[in-house]
């Protein structure tokens, strides 16, 4: 039986874990399907800790949430979240072969789980009184499917180093050096200062803002381009007005 606030909590956050998990599948950047993985783990979590299992909920959000996601973002961070995957089939007949073995995985789950005999559940205040809830839990991971745990930990690392293999890319030419450019820059006579830097307006002082070169025309190159790419740029036109009433204002205070 549960309690009316477990029960009020659980049909809180299980239809939100229910989105979360269908973000997950159908997320187009794969740093959006993780932040729905921690939300879901983090909700987990919450759901172990309202049914008296504190150490069991603690250890979801630390390890699984603070650990394993970090890890996996990690990850996405080092090799690029727009990095592309090729659809060419690079190993004939890779594809019937994953359709083969799928179908064979899902066969033996389901005559597994039509075996499958539970025993009669006991309840988590069952479990805390006779070994505690801490020494239960570890005589579980570190005893009777210790090799369960510790497989599943390779197999994580295996992942992540995996990700790095398949999404590295080999450099086609020599890595330049910070002489090197400068360098260029100075045989070609092509900003041989440097780059314009932005947020040259009096009035906003920003990296979101256009340099202006020696003509008056805004400089694309002085803003980074992953603000472009987002459209979080601030565009020049909206200072026109403000700096011809400051041109007027002068002229006038001058003609006086």
């Amino acid at each position: 039986m549960t309690s009316t606030g477990e029960a009020v909590i659980f049909w809180i956050l299980g239809p939100l874990m229910v989105l979360a998990a269908l973000g997950l599948l159908f997320a187009r950047k794969a740093v959006h399907a993780a932040i729905c993985t921690a939300f879901v783990m983090v909700n987990l979590g919450v759901l172990y800790i309202v049914q008296n299992a504190e150490f069991l909920g603690i250890v979801q959000v630390f390890v699984y949430t603070g650990a394993v996601m970090m890890l996996f973002l990690f990850v996405l961070m080092l090799v690029g979240v727009d990095s592309s995957d090729s659809l060419v089939e690079t190993i004939k007949g890779q594809k019937v072969a994953a359709l083969v073995l799928c179908l064979g995985l899902a066969g033996v789950l389901f005559f597994a789980l039509g075996s499958l005999t539970l025993p009669t559940p006991k309840g988590v205040t069952a479990v805390n009184d006779e070994t505690g809830n801490i020494t239960g839990v570890a005589n579980l991971v570190f005893g009777k499917y210790v090799w369960a745990f510790e497989i599943t930990s390779a197999l994580l690392i295996t992942a992540a180093i995996g990700a790095m293999v398949l999404t590295h890319r080999e450099r086609i030419g020599e890595k330049l050096s910070q002489r090197d450019r400068s360098e260029r820059r100075v045989r070609e006579n092509s900003y041989v200062a440097g780059l314009p830097a932005p947020g040259v307006y009096a009035r906003h002082n920003a990296v979101d803002t256009p340099a202006l070169l020696p003509d008056g025309s805004p400089s694309e190159l002085s803003v980074s381009r992953v603000l472009v790419s987002r459209d979080q740029i601030s565009a020049p036109e909206q200072y026109h007005a403000a700096e011809q009433a400051i041109e007027d204002e002068i002229e006038e205070s001058s003609t006086r």
